[in-house]
């Protein structure tokens, strides 16, 4: 359960988790938010679309957005982000909506994802499937 358990309903194609903190840019990495999600040891680090106006150690609602190497339909295993702390390299989880541009995977979170193999698009998927993928750099979230 998510502490504190929330009482509203929200898009289950949003995210639900804790500003951590904003990191600024240096001459090597991109500027950065750290998001944690409740309940898990998940510390998301994703590059800020927009403003965030969270403040530290509050719940923020909004949309992650990776991008795929390749979306792989599997058979087994759980729903993860891999690593735990950082951005997200790995993400396997159920479909639960398939966007225009981007198929919407619950992966203990949900992330919206768009393949980037031309063989690929996100018509090609079905919710319910189980799929799972490289994240390639730059994963973005969006406050709502």
């Amino acid at each position: 359960m998510i502490t504190p358990a929330p009482t509203n309903k929200i898009d289950p194609r949003l995210c639900r988790g804790i500003f951590d903190r904003s990191i600024p840019a240096t001459a090597t990495i991109a500027e950065h938010v750290v998001v944690s999600i409740p309940d898990t040891s998940y510390q998301i680090h994703l590059i800020p679309t927009g403003p965030v106006t969270a403040v530290a150690g509050h719940r923020v609602i909004g949309k992650i957005r990776v991008s795929a190497r390749r979306i792989d339909e599997v058979q087994s295993g759980g729903r993860y982000l891999e690593p735990v702390f950082g951005r997200p390299r790995r993400v396997q989880g159920t479909v639960i909506a398939i966007e225009s541009d981007a198929v919407v995977v619950n992966a203990g979170v949900p992330v919206w994802v768009q393949p980037t193999d031309s063989r690929q698009s996100p018509a090609d998927f079905q919710v319910g499937q189980f799929v799972s993928f490289d994240a390639l750099e730059g994963a973005t979230f969006t406050q709502q």
